[in-house]
């Protein structure tokens, strides 16, 4: 009997690759398994694909002792996904390994700092925590958002990932080796061949000169997607007379009416905007190179990549991470770095000067989709995997959030914020001047660092004692300053050290202060304690 599944995605007309990846599984998925499709909430489905699968409300995931199937991606359309994938475990496609985005837009979007801090701590520990607090005050840090996948707790949930290249695969088991996960292929139809002639007629459509060369994107274009980069290169002498098409919408942070204005090759850019289905396949055959490049990548199989290769054309794409897999007969690779548009320039030479190793690459192509990304193919793999993980039980039975100990905590060595409470007891009442107290200091640990012990050296703490005369608001005198009092051991977040020392009064008004510090780091911020005595 074929295993019962829950199949919870994006649909089309929904505006999303995953969405039409989706619609492309079903029918191959409903012949090895018993699908039910869901119906995600605020979500359009189409009228074809009601009519064909019926779609059931997303509370009935999981009934009846069916497996769920949650197509997983990195874009608002995934959050009710992402939510019932944490409350009813299942077999998780993930289709983009970094999810920080989705994170952010579910959480400061909204103004929720607090739950954005506290999502990014439960699946990085300390690290995410301290990565938050920018965003607390408005500061944008896209490094943290790639290096921070936001994922771990959401994938811990699972009975199992599935992902769509050994580069994620690999990726996932480096940062959490305990997770099962999977390299299945994408599966993607075999269209007929690029229809030169619906290219042409396109290229007449927006005025494209039909004997140029034509570079294309396709897709939601967003700085990551290098589309600046082409622009640049087309301002390169080697493609004069080269012309770019971009098929798709572009995120407010990329303005390539201006960039391509400034590059001073505006006339040569076409901006299309988002193109139905049928529209973007003759984009597709219209030109004669795609441009898919990536960095940095939220490791992510691009759908419009093998649709393009699909109808058996050439295509550029970034030499890193999970494009570095294709082979180099299918796709040509150029290096990342500061010379990227002169190199992407200098490839496109070479490749548009011989029309046979264009079509060449074009034939290559396509026989790689045919060959490893047949959607049977895919589904059977899929289903497979449902199979062999759909009765195990997920890593975290509870939910419960990522470990601490998956991250080592800081140590004072390199962390420069040591909060602390001191607590001073045996100065009170009348201390006569010249006379001898035996005080007791109490210093907490409140922070996140381990403290390491003063016999380490560089990064270990020590608490300074003084006893200072001068008016208030005014630089003071030390007039007393006994050895440091040295950490004996380390102290971990939370934990309490306890120290003695008999101290003589001076004369006059005096102030008592103590502090912590790290040796050999004067920059580190640490607690003080100060009181007149």
């Amino acid at each position: 009997m074929p295993i019962a599944l829950d199949f919870v995605s994006p649909l089309p007309p929904v505006r999303s690759g995953i969405a039409d990846y989706s619609a492309d599984l079903l029918p191959h998925l409903a012949e090895v398994a018993a699908v039910r499709v869901l119906r995600l909430p605020e979500q359009p489905v189409s009228a074809e694909l009601e009519r064909r699968w019926r779609p059931r409300p997303l509370s009935e995931a999981g009934e009846g002792g069916r497996l769920p199937l949650y197509q997983m991606g990195n874009n608002p359309y995934h959050e009710a996904v992402a939510e019932l994938a944490m409350e009813r475990p299942g077999i998780l496609t993930l289709h983009d390994l970094v999810l920080h985005h989705l994170l952010h837009g579910m959480t400061l979007g909204r103004r929720d700092f607090a739950g954005y801090r506290d999502r990014l701590a439960a699946d990085h520990g300390w690290i995410g925590e301290a990565a938050s607090h920018p965003r607390h005050w408005g500061i944008e840090d896209q490094a943290s958002v790639f290096a921070l996948p936001a994922h771990r707790s959401l994938l811990r949930r699972q009975r199992g990932v599935l992902v769509h290249s050994a580069w994620a695969a690999g990726m996932i088991v480096e940062e959490d080796p305990e997770v099962r996960v999977r390299a299945v292929p994408m599966g993607v139809p075999l269209p007929p061949p690029a229809d030169r002639a619906a290219g042409m007629a396109l290229r007449q459509r927006y005025k494209i000169p039909e004997a140029a060369t034509l570079l294309g994107s396709f897709g939601f274009q967003t700085p990551i997607k290098r589309t600046a980069t082409v622009v640049q290169a087309l301002a390169d002498p080697r493609l004069a007379s080269a012309h770019f098409m971009v098929a798709g919408e572009s995120s407010p942070a990329l303005d390539l009416d201006q960039i391509a204005h400034q590059a001073g090759v505006r006339e040569r850019v076409h901006l299309l905007g988002y193109l139905p289905f049928d529209e973007l396949t003759s984009a597709i055959a219209a030109i004669d190179v795609a441009l898919n490049l990536r960095y940095p990548t939220a490791g992510e199989t691009s759908a419009s990549l093998l649709r393009v290769l699909a109808v058996g054309r050439p295509c550029v794409v970034s030499d890193h991470a999970q494009f570095a897999e294709l082979p180099d007969e299918v796709v040509l690779k150029v290096a990342l770095g500061a010379g990227e548009p002169a190199a992407l320039a200098a490839a496109l030479e070479r490749l548009l000067v011989d029309p046979s190793q264009l079509q060449a690459m074009g034939r290559a192509a396509r026989a790689h989709v045919r060959s490893h990304h047949a959607p049977a193919a895919a589904a059977r793999a899929v289903v497979e995997a449902c199979v062999e993980w759909g009765q195990l039980e997920p890593l975290d039975g509870r939910g419960q959030p990522w470990s601490e100990r998956a991250v080592a905590p800081p140590t004072s060595l390199v962390w420069p914020w040591l909060p602390a409470r001191i607590r001073v007891a045996g100065h009170e009442g009348g201390w006569a001047e010249g006379s001898q107290r035996h005080l007791t200091i109490e210093v907490e640990n409140c922070g996140q660092a381990h403290w390491l012990a003063a016999a380490r050296g560089a990064g270990g703490v020590a608490l300074s004692v003084e006893l200072t005369r001068g008016e208030d608001g005014a630089a003071r005198e030390v007039v007393l300053a006994p050895a440091w009092l040295p950490l004996q051991r380390p102290l971990a977040p939370g934990e309490t050290a306890r120290f003695r020392l008999t101290l003589r009064r001076p004369s006059g008004a005096v102030r008592l202060r103590i502090a912590t510090r790290v040796l050999d780091a004067p920059e580190a911020e640490g607690a003080q304690w100060e009181e007149a005595v």
